[in-house]
């Protein structure tokens, strides 16, 4: 039988997916479960590493079943995953404690005593990445503090898709766009000692893992993985890069004529732009923001990353339902999200201003600030729940291009994706707010494509990832949606008082944060 099928495994923070695509690109079917978190007193947020991997595992059987002999069709597996965080194991490959998430917001403390040091300067320089608690390296300066016995237990610090990538091969690998945002330099593409000597970090160096790339290297399913998942032995498996770039390579970033931008709206927000070479990378001046390794020759993306972004819809949504619902009144999330763009687009545009600042962590991009909070600005007794509605999405297209801005001119064309990609209103406002046209993908499972394209050129299939995006890619992309001048006109004046409302409340973030300390 022929091997004609490429599985793309996607394990996101709260979704796990698994998709089956034809060698040519077309999807032919998916499977997706939960993927379960908890928070943790003071900010925490961890995931049990097993159950990952068991609805993993569960996952690729669900698709096998919707897939006729899968196991003898598949020519490869390609994962991904969520980004940052600190996935322990130890020398017998069994977890040492729950894996901490991006969303993990503990070390917030560690990166405010950073800012403006030394350390944080030498460490950006390297890497073009800012500090932030997100990352591994922050989070395991926190574990040498508070958890000590962990770290000795381990021996390896991962990522999510390097976990499961172990699970898989039994490898212990890491990819380059992590290893290098983390660790690295983004002139050599290595890991850099004076990185870990900046951090202090030198002990646990012994942690990182090899970098593997995909492109170039695959690894074999065991006989364990074999046995668990149902695949054959020894199928080949590539090790992706993180899912922010396996979404955006998915999604169509890459374009051989102009250089486009990539914003993902999902539970944060991603907003990037495609830089051909390192030198580039247009630095920020805060020190904030990611460069990471893209799987195109020497290029990386240039990104800056809202810590929330549909995560501010989900909560106004939740909020209108739950009052609903103490009213006896059952309103599915679904039923809902049909009657959004109504609502929104029948609101008045800037009637207020609403920074999107939801999470627990307070936000790294394009600033830093774990006190940062959510708010509304210019509430009067006329508003209605669509105008605050409507302000949550104007909020979301401001922060994108607050994003934008630090990284240099808005790309004259964006490409969108993420769930909140199919919402008509977010697409007008944010191409007006960012004076830009917005295409879309007819990809729904752009992370898992993008994974499944490193997988499909890793085997020969294609020479090299640019005519892989020519099939994979660009011809999924839609009609562009054009902004509307007059809009776009009037979302250019409101603006400025976006930026300097988020400066000029810091001082009350933080009064709020050392009032709620002492409670």
């Amino acid at each position: 039988m022929r091997r004609d099928i490429i599985i793309g495994i996607d394990a996101g923070t709260s979704v796990i997916k698994a998709i089956a695509f034809r060698s040519d690109g077309l999807q032919i079917a998916a499977f997706a479960l939960p993927n379960i978190y908890g928070h943790i007193k003071g900010g925490g947020a961890e995931q049990d590493m097993l159950r990952t991997w068991n609805d993993t595992v569960a996952c690729i059987r669900g698709l096998a079943e919707l897939v006729p002999s899968l196991a003898d069709r598949a020519a490869a597996l390609a994962v991904t995953g969520q980004g940052d965080g600190t996935w322990l194991i130890d020398d017998d490959g069994v977890p040492t404690a729950p894996a901490m998430l991006w969303l993990d917001a503990r070390a917030s403390t560690i990166v405010d005593g950073l800012r403006g040091s030394e350390a944080e300067r030498r460490v950006y320089e390297h890497t073009g990445t800012g500090l932030n608690s997100c990352l591994q390296s922050i989070q395991l300066l926190w574990l040498r503090r508070q958890r000590p016995d962990v770290l000795s237990a381990s021996s390896t610090a991962f990522h999510c898709k390097d976990w499961l990538y172990f699970k898989l091969t039994g490898d212990r690998a890491s990819d380059p766009s992590e290893s290098l945002f983390t660790y690295g330099d983004v002139r050599t593409r290595l890991v850099d000692p004076e990185v870990l000597i900046a951090l202090g970090l030198v002990d646990e160096a012994r942690l990182i893992p090899p970098i593997v790339d995909g492109l170039r290297t695959l690894g074999r399913l065991s006989r364990e993985a074999a046995r668990e998942t149902g695949l054959s032995l020894g199928l080949p498996i590539a090790l992706g890069y993180v899912d922010i770039v396996a979404a955006a390579l998915g999604a169509g970033i890459y374009d051989r004529d102009e250089p486009a931008g990539c914003t993902i709206m999902g539970s944060t927000g991603m907003h990037m732009r495609l830089v051909r070479t390192a030198d580039d990378v247009r630095p920020s001046t805060d020190m904030t923001g990611y460069t990471i390794a893209f799987p195109l020759g020497a290029s990386y993306i240039q990104l800056q990353s809202n810590m929330a972004s549909t995560l501010n819809l989900d909560w106004i949504i939740n909020f209108a339902r739950g009052i609903l619902h103490d009213q006896g009144v059952s309103v599915s999330r679904e039923q809902f999200l049909q009657s959004v763009d109504v609502r929104v687009l029948g609101a008045e545009p800037g009637s207020l201003l609403y920074h999107p600042y939801i999470s627990e962590a307070g936000e790294r991009g394009p600033f830093v600030d774990s006190a940062a909070r959510a708010q509304f600005m210019g509430l009067a007794e006329v508003h209605r729940y669509d105008d605050l509605l409507r302000a949550v999405m104007e909020g979301l297209a401001f922060a994108a291009r607050d994003c934008y801005e630090a990284m240099g001119d808005i790309p004259r064309e964006i490409r969108v994706t993420g769930g909140a990609a199919r919402s008509q209103a977010l697409k007008v406002i944010l191409g007006a707010v960012l004076g830009a046209d917005i295409r879309t993908s007819s990809r729904e499972e752009a992370g898992a494509a993008g994974a499944a394209m490193t997988a499909a050129v890793a085997l020969g299939l294609y020479s090299d990832m640019e005519s892989c995006t020519d099939q994979w890619a660009s011809p999924l992309l839609q009609a562009p949606t054009r902004p509307d001048s007059e809009l776009a006109s009037r979302y250019n004046r409101l603006f400025p008082t976006y930026v300097a409302a988020r400066h000029s409340s810091a001082p009350v973030w933080h009064a709020l944060k050392a009032a709620q300390a002492t409670n």
